[in-house]
């Protein structure tokens, strides 16, 4: 795994919010790693949570053909466990962000169907059940990702202005423009990404995807990680309800079956 940062990807990603890192993963790596998913993907069936404890199934609405998604794949193969939470990829978040330690918030294989509806503009971090600045995503793609099959595109600088207001993945793939006016004239930039290669994104970094507009799937791997120490917003997102129901306001998300610490070890 190539896990080398240049002071030039920190420095991008610190001001705009995004980086771009080529050949993350050898050709072995990604053909490990590509097996994996699809068999946790297809061990799930129509469940989209693994873990055994969220009951929630794909549907036939518009979100369900932005994309196949299916989260917490970790706590079913040793092999995404090994590369989502493995300590090489928590240094990168880590020495991205500037934070000194780092949990995993879930992971989530995001797979775009072929002629796959546009992924809306939208913020990762309001939805989730902590509230950080300095929140961080790694998207892995399985196959190159291009502007025909619906590759990641960015706001930059958007996670300077971002509060933890958010839109929905919905229809009007720019609702997120009217919660946030300013960032129309912001520009947007593109990030095609060949297969073994990834991307970064702060939480509050706006980013959408385009339509798949192929006849052959787009596949990913991602994750979010979370600053180790940041407390409970009062949003359930993927905690488990026993968890939910016993969370106080406040409270420290530190539960480490649920979200381990990826970075120190």
């Amino acid at each position: 795994m190539n896990t080398h940062l240049n002071t030039q990807q920190i420095e991008h990603y610190r001001r705009e919010g995004f980086a771009v890192h080529e050949n993350l993963l050898t050709k072995a790596e990604l053909t490990e790693l590509r097996a994996a998913v699809d068999e946790a993907v297809a061990t799930l069936g129509k469940k989209k949570v693994a873990g055994g404890e969220h009951t929630g199934e794909d549907g036939d609405g518009y979100y369900d053909r932005v994309f196949t998604q299916k989260l917490n794949l970790w706590k079913i193969s040793p092999v995404i466990k090994r590369f989502m939470l493995g300590p090489e990829v928590g240094r990168m978040v880590c020495e991205l962000s500037g934070v000194p330690a780092m949990r995993l918030w879930h992971d989530q294989a995001l797979i775009k169907e072929p002629f796959g509806n546009p992924t809306g503009w939208h913020l990762d971090n309001p939805y989730w059940s902590f509230s950080s600045h300095d929140a961080i995503s790694i998207w892995i793609a399985l196959d190159d990702a291009t502007l025909e099959n619906g590759c990641l595109y960015y706001v930059p600088g958007s996670q300077q202005i971002a509060d933890f207001r958010n839109a929905g993945i919905g229809e009007n793939i720019a609702d997120l423009f009217n919660v946030y006016p300013q960032f129309k004239a912001m520009g947007t930039v593109a990030t095609p990404v060949a297969a073994g290669g990834c991307v970064f994104h702060n939480g509050l970094t706006a980013h959408g995807a385009g339509a798949n507009m192929t006849n052959g799937r787009r596949r990913a791997m991602t994750a979010g990680y979370m600053p180790d120490g940041s407390t409970f917003n009062g949003q359930q997102n993927i905690m488990p309800d026993r968890l939910f129901k016993a969370a106080k306001l406040g409270d420290i998300l530190n539960n480490d079956a649920e979200n381990p610490r990826v970075w120190p070890v």
